[in-house]
This record gives C-alpha cells, structure tokens and sequence, in this order.
C-alpha cells in the first residue's frame, strides 16, 4: 500500500472511532440522566373501592394495579371546564405502547349513568380499554374522588346556581397514581397562566417515569 494509501486508512479508521466513541458518550450521557430523574413524592394511597365504568363493568381497585393511571372529576352536564378537562386528558401524549389509564370520576352520578357516560366518553373516541369513566352509588364516588384522590367537589344549593346544570364546584386537578395505588403527583389544567400543552407533556413525563419503575 502507498504511503497516501496508508495516510487515508489511518484517517477513516480515526473517523469510526472518534464516531463510536461519540455514539457510546451519548448513550452513556442518556443513562445517566435517566438515573438523575429525581423520583416522584408519595403523596397517598388509593384505598379500595367499587364502582360501574361505562360499559356497566365493575370496576375496583383491583383492576387498576399493574397500571399508572391519571384521573380527573368531571360530570357531564357541566357548563363550566369539565369539557376542557376532558378535551385535555384525551390529548395526553401517552405513546401506544404505555399501559398507563385515563380515569374520568362523575360528581354527579345520579344522571351520569354507565349510558351516559359512554355517550360522553364516544364523543371524544375514548377507548373504554385505556379510559375509564366511572360512576356508582354516591358515598362510593365521594370515598375514591374526595376522600382518597383529594379532589373537592361540593354540590350547590339550588339558590347558588346560574343555570339548571351549574350543580357543583368541583377540583380541576389532574391526579397521577402509580402501579401501586399511590398518589405522585397533582396537576392543575385550567387555571389562568397555565399552559396546557406543558402541563400534558409533564403528566406524560411523570407517567412514563411511574412505568418504569419496579
């Protein structure tokens, strides 16, 4: 081989390794921020409970183990956000692979019914395998909603309400639950300043993080 020969080998090997060691610092940097992400709080558990989701399921805890889940409280005649909370939690960038659940609770379940829920729920093409809408007897609503995912909900009284459906005041939170059936994290949707493009990107953030933990 020539000596110009020789000179173009030496650089194009140069090259794969400089290229190599590039590739291998990066996956080195990638696994180390990953390890970095500070862990999520335990702000609470879930206790159990026993609801109907949409198709007229069962559902209790039980069923949700094994899944991170973001729920919310909504009901269906509502004039105020509940449609942009939903609007949102259906536009969460949660990729196709990730089991994580959307889990919508009713403060209002003695017209949310399985019937209607699953109307509400068709509108925004939830798929009842990934997004529950959940309703039952009201004691039961309030023990998951208000007692163990700390969302308030108060009912008006009829001399408060602006309209025939202005029938509660309600949280529009966000809440992040683990595989475990623990609280991590709250997010507020609607208030003034926030922009709900971040706030869904950190819920699915948040999520992915819960996924991969054991």
């Amino acid at each position: 081989m020539s000596k110009e020969g020789r000179r173009i080998g030496w650089l194009a090997w140069g090259g794969l390794v400089l290229i190599t060691g590039t590739l291998g610092l990066a996956f080195l940097l990638a696994q180390l921020k990953t390890r970095m992400v500070k862990p999520l709080p335990i702000l609470g558990t879930v206790a159990d409970f026993h609801l109907t989701n949409q198709l007229g399921q069962a559902v209790s805890l039980a069923e949700l183990r094994g899944h991170v889940w973001i729920a919310d409280f909504i009901f269906t005649r509502c004039p105020g956000p509940c449609l942009k909370m939903t609007r949102q939690m259906k536009e969460l960038p949660l990729p196709a692979t990730s089991r994580a659940l959307r889990v919508t609770l009713t403060t209002d379940p003695e017209f949310d019914t399985p019937a209607v829920l699953k109307t509400y729920g068709d509108r925004f093409g939830a798929d009842a395998s990934r997004w529950l809408f959940l309703t039952g007897p009201k004691a039961e609503v309030s023990r998951l909603g208000v007692d163990s995912l700390k969302l308030a909900a108060v009912e008006k009284k009829p001399e408060e309400r602006e309209t025939p459906s202005d029938l509660f005041i309600h949280a529009t939170l966000f809440v992040l639950v683990d595989k475990q059936g623990r609280i991590r994290a709250f997010y507020e949707t609607t208030g003034e300043g926030i922009d709900p493009d971040h706030v869904k990107g950190q819920i699915a953030r948040a999520a992915r993080q819960l996924e991969r933990e054991k």
